[in-house]
């Protein structure tokens, strides 16, 4: 089997609840997403995608992404599509590090291998565990009564997890205003739920220290990415009781390595765009859960594409190592493909169809802006 023919289609996703704001004043309306679609000469077909989180969360933007894919895509021509690592090893040849650009590469050739075996992506990336993955929400940083109503609604869906944004200036109510956040959103916690408080590297240690203070006693939670360096978070872990995970920070295999030999976290959020795909995403899971490190599985933002990826990796994971998955659809209004896998019960369930399990909707892509053969 060999890879005939590449599609690439740019595709706007709106972001569902208007406006959403991080720290630092970062503010989206919505994602461009590049998709791929890679034929091979027996005709099977597979599906990938990857959509930064606009240009200020990592180095990653949308039409760095598209060069990227240019620059790779003719280096896969000709190639078996089923031999994931020298897929990868052909993309590292071709292009220097741009991890988020040869994520779809990836995700459409796992998707043609599930296709290939009529196995779905999970049985194939260690199987199943066969528990309801559960879904996080992501609840975008505002005033603290306005964020515990998102919650509440999330909860109302089957969300078992909540991911509270913070980091505001002190200009914005700094360390004070961050506190009421999280208390706010916390005062309805209920059994089995999963608070990840995130400022997305918008704190230094002082203001996370002075925030940690204010907060009433007993709050569960854990702060994920709280400072945007190494040495800023090596500094906030020596004096923070909290658990710290890390995101933005933890890209690389060598982050990894590193977050393990300096003790510098008790997790991680693996993206599956800021990783590379679900190659290199297997790798950090098996990392992790080698070194008792948890996990949660997401993108960076996306489509039901990125989710079915997130679905597959997820499903994997064994359940003391997972505290979430990020269901991706429900923060954009664009239906780019169907894909079986409902929020039920606390969770959901990667579906049995081969492949990714997607179907996905040409009409909402329109035509490839470039295609390869």
């Amino acid at each position: 089997m060999k890879i005939a023919k590449i599609e690439l289609f740019n595709v706007h996703l709106p972001y569902s609840g208007g406006i959403y704001l991080l720290s630092g004043g970062r503010e989206y309306t919505g994602f461009d997403a590049a998709i791929l679609r890679i034929e091979t000469d027996t005709g099977i077909e597979g599906w990938g995608e990857t959509t930064p989180f606009g240009a200020t969360y990592i180095a990653a933007h949308a039409r760095g992404a598209r060069a990227g894919i240019e620059e790779i895509a003719p280096h896969l021509i000709g190639r078996d599509p089923r031999q994931l690592d020298r897929i990868n090893d052909r993309m590292d040849d071709a292009l220097v590090g741009h991890h988020h650009a040869k994520t779809p590469f990836d995700i459409a050739c796992w998707d043609i291998l599930g296709k290939s075996v009529n196995l779905p992506v999970c049985e194939l990336l260690g199987g199943a565990t066969g528990k309801r993955l559960p879904t996080i929400s992501s609840i975008y940083a505002g005033p603290p009564d306005e964020m515990r109503q998102r919650v509440a609604a999330h909860r109302q869906k089957g969300y078992l997890g909540h991911s509270i944004k913070i980091g505001a200036l002190d200009s914005e109510g700094g360390p004070a205003l961050d506190a009421e956040r999280i208390a706010a959103c916390l005062a309805d916690r209920r059994p089995g739920e999963f608070f990840l408080v995130d400022a997305n590297g918008g704190m230094i240690p002082e203001t996370a220290l002075r925030m940690l203070r204010m907060l009433p006693q007993g709050l569960d939670f854990v702060l994920e990415a709280p400072c945007a360096t190494w040495r800023e978070t090596a500094s906030l872990r020596k004096r923070c009781s909290v658990p710290i995970i890390l995101d933005e920070l933890a890209e690389l295999d060598g982050d990894i390595a590193r977050i393990l030999a300096e003790d510098i976290a008790d997790g991680i959020g693996l993206k599956i765009s800021k990783a590379g795909g679900l190659t290199r995403g297997r790798r950090h899971r098996d990392i992790c859960r080698a070194a008792g490190l948890t996990l949660s599985v997401q993108d960076t933002v996306g489509s039901a594409i990125a989710f079915a990826g997130i679905v597959h990796l997820g499903a994997t994971v064994p359940e003391r190592n997972l505290r979430c998955v990020l269901d991706c659809r429900d923060m954009v209004t664009l239906e780019t493909a169907t894909f079986d896998a409902p929020v039920q019960n606390g969770g959901v369930l990667a579906p049995n169809a081969p492949g990714l399990g997607v179907t996905v909707n040409r009409d909402i892509l329109g035509d490839p802006v470039a295609s390869w053969s």
